[in-house]
């Protein structure tokens, strides 16, 4: 499948654990740009899905996988009027499926679109936890909303966390993987190990899909490059996938 991004808006500020070395923060530093991370804009971006190439077709292709809004939240609440625009974008391009990860689910049901019903079929929500406490706070709420295709999102891991009373058949994966950055903290394999048993068990697809930079496998520490720790992920071979 092919994939393409989408970000209509830039900048998010911090809200939990998780945030702490954001690596979009990262990014923007790098440029010099610090401020910009934490201040809300909309981009020349917005409207990307409905952009057309000289012979008239779209510039992102029927079937695309599109990562929406991975600079900022697409839930944010300086967001909202430009949201209401995403969303008829989304509508008018059912053609193509869009991903969106996100650490505000608690503002996600209050958001939606007057015609969601049970939700778009061309929209993957992804709910990102990164200890047992955000778990315990974002995933109710996550499994209370009406979304067709969800994610949990463990990333980046700080700690063992306990999946199990969260995970059935309205969850479509889990998807683990550990920090990036000069100041990445620890992922530990056992961490993954373990929610690839509780998916197993459960009956949900499992994806490890990053190592992070700092981390460790049978009291080991690896220091990782960041253009290594997706390989390296799959070089586990621990991905599981359940077909229902």
């Amino acid at each position: 499948m092919q994939v393409s991004s989408w970000n209509p808006w830039h900048g998010c500020k911090k809200i939990s654990p998780g945030c702490k070395n954001c690596y979009v923060y990262r990014q923007d530093a790098q440029y010099g740009a610090e401020q910009a991370s934490s201040q809300f804009r909309v981009t020349a971006n917005l409207k990307l899905p409905l952009k057309r190439s000289r012979n008239k077709s779209y510039k992102i292709p029927s079937g695309t996988l599109v990562s929406t809004c991975f600079t900022s939240d697409f839930f944010l609440d300086e967001a909202d009027k430009s949201r209401e625009i995403a969303w008829e974008i989304i509508r008018r391009r059912s053609d193509l499926n869009f991903l969106i990860f996100t650490k505000r689910i608690d503002r996600v049901e209050a958001v939606l679109p007057s015609d969601w019903g049970d939700g778009y079929e061309n929209v993957i929500i992804g709910c990102t936890t990164e200890n047992q406490d955000r778990a315990d706070y974002r995933l109710p709420i996550f499994k209370s909303i009406p979304i067709k295709h969800r994610l949990i999102i463990v990333a980046p891991i700080l700690e063992a966390v306990d999946l199990s009373t969260y995970l059935d058949s309205s969850i479509d994966e889990v998807s683990v993987g550990g920090e990036s950055g000069y100041y990445a903290r620890t992922c530990d394999y056992r961490w993954v190990l373990n929610l690839r048993e509780q998916c197993v068990s459960a009956g949900v697809t499992f994806c490890f899909h990053q190592t992070g930079a700092n981390f460790v496998k049978d009291g080991v520490r690896y220091h990782i490059k960041r253009a290594l720790q997706m390989s390296q992920a799959r070089k586990a071979n621990i991905d599981y996938k359940f077909n229902r």
